[in-house]
């Protein structure tokens, strides 16, 4: 059965099916807009469908949610999970609920909030110079200057960035194209869907629409990789501009990469550097994940600004949605070129 057909017969039976056991609309919406969520979730880390998932892949999910949700939410979230591999063990789909597991170690050990790798500023640009690959140097380097998640940078088409140099051979879109050298992070993206021309493998998670500075020296890591950036493997009409800014340069050649790509590049140089560990939790693991962790940890620090940092993150905070939309070159970007740390040496 092939990742199309699998949801019919997982997620939306599971729906049709505490439907016709009474729940009423409200709930049916929350099952399926959690059980989406995770579906995604699979998909863009594990390349996995639901029947497929293992004890860890649910755990991994719980590990996601705490960064976003209070604990009782989670706890609300993961019995809903559970009910759901319940319907799928009950019908056959899966041979045991992996979700079993995972309720009693959450009852017993998982912390709620897990202390994360204290990583220095000295010790990531040590870790960045072992990177020399110009497009995983461009994928790191995006992903800790801009705090942007592994879907979010996967759906960059070349039109979201403005850069003021040669290299730029297309026209930016509206939204930046009076804002030399800057980033658009679009809201429209979703996982399965058709955007730009052609259907999405990962979904931009943030709220509202969110336009970062390029400094100097991501500027030159970009201009770097596009000197070297393959043709566009594509087989539709669309435009050269909505072409991805990041793709393959292995196996998927000219493809744009997909999130479970971007996870295997920063695995494989966090593995060698000592920062990932197969079976190491949160806690331990350096991932693309900690990346975004490492961005609002320290640039809160060096400008003292939290609004600032949500902004650039794309969090809802209704009291900083107009203050930073419309004071982004006063405010947003000349706090952002102070205050942003350098990787490179």
């Amino acid at each position: 059965m092939s990742e199309g057909q699998q949801r019919p017969n997982t997620v939306e039976y599971f729906l049709q099916d505490i439907e016709h056991h009474g729940r009423n609309e409200r709930t049916a919406a929350a099952y399926e807009r959690v059980l989406t969520d995770y579906e995604q979730f699979l998909a863009e880390r594990f390349d996995k469908t639901p029947p497929a998932a293992s004890y860890r892949d649910c755990m991994a999910w719980v590990h996601e949610l705490r960064s976003t949700h209070s604990d009782s939410t989670i706890a609300t979230y993961a019995s809903y999970l559970n009910r759901f591999y319940s319907y799928l063990e009950r019908v056959g789909h899966t041979d045991e609920n992996p979700m079993t597991v995972v309720l009693e170690e959450m009852n017993e050990s998982i912390e709620s909030n897990p202390t994360r790798r204290d990583v220095t500023l000295p010790e990531m640009r040590s870790f960045v110079g072992e990177i020399h690959h110009p497009l995983h140097e461009a994928i790191v380097l995006t992903l800790l200057k801009t705090g942007i998640r592994a879907g979010e940078l996967c759906n960059l088409d070349l039109i979201d960035v403005n850069l003021e140099h040669e290299a730029r051979t297309w026209q930016p879109r509206a939204h930046i194209s009076g804002r030399s050298d800057s980033l658009f992070i679009a809201t429209e993206h979703t996982y399965g869907q058709e955007s730009g021309g052609e259907r999405r493998n990962a979904s931009n998670k943030r709220k509202r629409e969110t336009v970062i500075p390029i400094d100097s020296e991501l500027k030159d890591v970009l201009v770097r990789w596009l000197a070297v950036r393959p043709d566009v493997a594509s087989n539709s009409a669309t435009p050269a501009a909505s072409e991805p800014l990041f793709v393959g340069t292995a196996s998927s050649w000219g493809e744009r990469l997909t999130p479970n790509i971007v996870h295997h590049v920063v695995e494989q140089y966090a593995r060698a550097y000592g920062w990932y560990r197969t079976g190491g939790g949160a806690a331990e693991n350096v991932t693309p994940h900690y990346f975004r962790h490492f961005f609002t940890t320290h640039l809160r620090d060096r400008t003292g600004d939290r609004g600032i940092v949500q902004y650039l993150r794309g969090d809802v905070a209704s009291d900083v949605i107009d203050t930073y939309t419309h004071n982004w070159g006063d405010r947003v970007r000349e706090t952002y070129l102070e205050h942003i740390y350098t990787l490179r040496r």
